[in-house]
């Protein structure tokens, strides 16, 4: 019966910090992370030096997540930041074997199903050793690693992790924009 109980709270605090990793943000004041390339996946690069003094949001993605509608959602927040120099960049991974196997077939999932026409990267992993180096710099300076699909990481303008945000943190939520709106007040 000793077993059972400490069996049951193990899991039982297992679940709560998984839940409450995708409830609550995380503020984070970490050093400037940098600037990073991404392979674009129209072709080319995506630098986030053309961000240099204005807050942009890295969202890790993948078709066939249970949390895949929130595309309209991030197109929505592009559409309604882009002009005032917001960046984003929208990466698609295969971390939780939940993707597309071609960049190909995400690029023409993204744009049927939801119009996408924000910075998308090709496929890549987010975590672990094989993560792309924003998200080990990520990880490094505020101990922050996506653990599941539509994580949203935040730089400020300042080049710092902002904040945070799990997979039920909808793109449109006041939290976010709010921080969003927040970083532009402040940018050059």
């Amino acid at each position: 019966m000793k077993n059972l109980i400490i069996l049951f709270m193990k899991d039982a605090a297992l679940s709560f910090a998984l839940l409450t990793s995708l409830l609550l943000p995380s503020l984070v004041g970490a050093e400037k992370i940098g600037f990073h390339k991404f392979a674009s996946i129209e072709g080319g690069t995506i630098d986030t030096e053309q961000w240099k003094g204005k807050p942009y949001l890295v969202i890790n993605t993948a078709s066939r997540c249970g949390f895949t509608k929130q595309y309209a959602g991030l197109q929505e927040l592009y559409d309604k930041y882009h002009g005032e120099g917001f960046g984003m960049v929208a990466v698609p991974s295969d971390d939780f074997n939940q993707e597309l196997d071609s960049n190909a077939e995400v690029k023409n999932f993204c744009e049927i199903n939801y119009g996408i026409n924000m910075p998308m990267s090709e496929t890549m992993s987010v975590r672990g050793q094989e993560a792309h180096q924003f998200f080990k710099d990520v990880k490094a300076h505020s101990g922050f690693a996506p653990k599941w699909n539509f994580n949203k990481i935040l730089i400020g303008s300042n080049g710092k992790v902002v904040g945070t945000w799990g997979s039920l943190t909808k793109p449109m939520a006041t939290k976010l924009t709010k921080a969003i709106e927040n970083e532009l007040s402040v940018s050059q």
